[in-house]
């Protein structure tokens, strides 16, 4: 998820963001439809500009557009025909970045990138899922939507509030101490509009065992999670690296996370190209795959016999201090270099389309063979067998570089269950079944490979 910063919504959104301040949002044509909106900014000077999107799966929209009065400010609106709108003031530049967040049934972002599409909240999405091709879906535990109606209570004062004009609005002023008689003032006028939703309807936060101080890490613990120190996460924050999640809290001034959050985003560190090279070459002083370090031992092997057991190579550079040990050492360097070159050597995006092409051909000569067989055990994992030679170049494949065989394979159980309804678990289960006959990585290297591979149950 980008680093958007709200700052505030607009006095007649349904769902208020705690905290911010409201900023009156009359000037803009939000009952007129996404086109009016898209249409205020659009085309309209040097800097401005708005578009709108339909969103087909639930029959809302979403807009932006650069605020006509102060275009260094712009707005995005959220639309849904049953929970209402969601209208977010922000700076200019992050408008368009937004508006991806609510392309698909993302209706509000709360606590740093917990969404609700209506009915459930979930955590930020991290964890990337092959076969949905889509980030893993995640509930927050036993979370509660929080209402307007819930926040409440009788004691806000409204004429203690005030709403905000945008053409003064500065977006480092503090946030206002007293926001609940800003809400109460939101809800007065909320209530004068025809046909508003009522405020037991308009969500304002979530509530979450995740999101208590006891479950609130700060940098330090964070980066441990992460496998990383706190100053690298640090400088991943600086140079806005959009996958370290938001932060769920400000706590003096500090950045905390859900544990919930940090965990998945360790989890995703781990699945990523990076986090499979370094699972796969654990215990290698030269953090090469198994298959580099291989290619290296051969050539350390056959560099040294050529520059020093060889009489005639060896008298036209060895001086005579030098011994079979330097020259060994001086094998190695050269052997490594071939080693990590190998991405340079071997074409590997276009040998892993070759491998999943081979590895799905195979499935479907399995599917062909069984057509029309009535035994209860056709189409299960078991037969979907693979020829050796392809089980023996996806098992190459893995231990040489085992990252981009990582994505090689998701995209193969997206393919899977795309064509044949295979869950992704079968997918894998016959892989390593494939690989453990044919391959030649060792037991323990094809359980730590699989099980970054595994796909996560959500329990809650």
């Amino acid at each position: 998820m980008s680093h958007v910063l709200p700052l505030a919504n607009g006095l007649r959104t349904d769902h208020p963001v705690p905290g911010l301040p409201f900023v009156d949002d009359s000037h803009l044509p939000l009952d007129n439809g996404p086109e009016a909106i898209e249409a205020v900014g659009r085309n309209k000077a040097e800097g401005m500009w708005g578009r709108f999107d339909k969103n087909r799966a639930d029959g809302g929209w979403h807009a932006f557009t650069t605020d006509p009065v102060k275009h260094s400010l712009g707005w995005v609106v959220r639309f849904h025909p049953e929970h209402g709108r969601t209208v977010l003031l922000m700076r200019d530049g992050d408008t368009s970045s937004w508006h991806t967040q609510w392309t698909q049934d993302q209706l509000l972002f709360r606590a740093g990138g917990y969404w609700f599409n209506g009915t459930t909240w979930y955590r930020p999405g991290q964890v990337w899922n092959p076969v949905e091709q889509d980030h893993d879906r995640r509930k927050a535990r036993a979370a509660v939507t929080v209402t307007a109606a819930d926040m409440l209570d009788g004691r806000a004062d409204p004429a203690k509030a005030y709403v905000a004009k945008v053409a003064t609005f500065d977006p480092d002023a503090a946030r206002p101490d007293n926001w609940l008689d800003h809400l109460a003032l939101w809800a007065a006028r909320h209530q004068e509009r025809g046909g508003a939703l009522e405020l037991e309807r308009c969500v304002v936060d979530v509530s979450s065992p995740e999101l208590t101080g006891s479950q609130l890490l700060g940098a330090p613990e964070m980066a441990e999670l992460g496998g990383i120190t706190a100053s690298t996460l640090r400088a991943y924050i600086s140079r806005g690296n959009s996958e370290v999640p938001l932060p769920q809290a400000v706590v003096g001034g500090r950045d905390q996370w859900a544990r919930a959050v940090a965990e998945d985003w360790a989890e995703s560190r781990q699945r990523s190209y990076e986090g499979v090279g370094a699972a796969m070459s654990a215990g290698d002083r030269d953090s090469l795959s198994p298959g580099a370090a291989e290619v290296r031992d051969r050539f350390v092997t056959d560099f040294r016999h050529t520059l020093f057991d060889r009489p005639d190579v060896r008298k036209r550079w060895v001086l005579r201090h030098r011994n079979k040990e330097s020259v060994a050492e001086i094998a190695g360097e050269l052997a490594w270099s071939v080693a990590v070159s190998l991405d340079g050597i071997i074409p590997t995006e276009h040998l892993g389309r070759t491998v999943r092409a081979a590895v799905l051909y195979d499935w479907q000569d399995s599917i062909d063979m069984l057509a029309g067989d009535k035994d209860d055990g056709a189409g299960k994992w078991w037969h979907f067998s693979l020829t050796p030679s392809v089980a023996k170049m996806l098992d190459w494949y893995v231990r040489h570089f085992p990252g981009e065989a990582y994505s090689t394979i998701g995209d193969i159980q997206q393919q899977a269950h795309t064509k044949w309804d295979v869950p992704a678990t079968d997918t894998l289960t016959a892989l390593r079944s494939a690989l453990d006959l044919d391959g030649a990585l060792t037991e323990q290297q094809r359980t730590t490979y699989f099980a970054l591979l595994e796909p996560h149950e959500n329990t809650d």
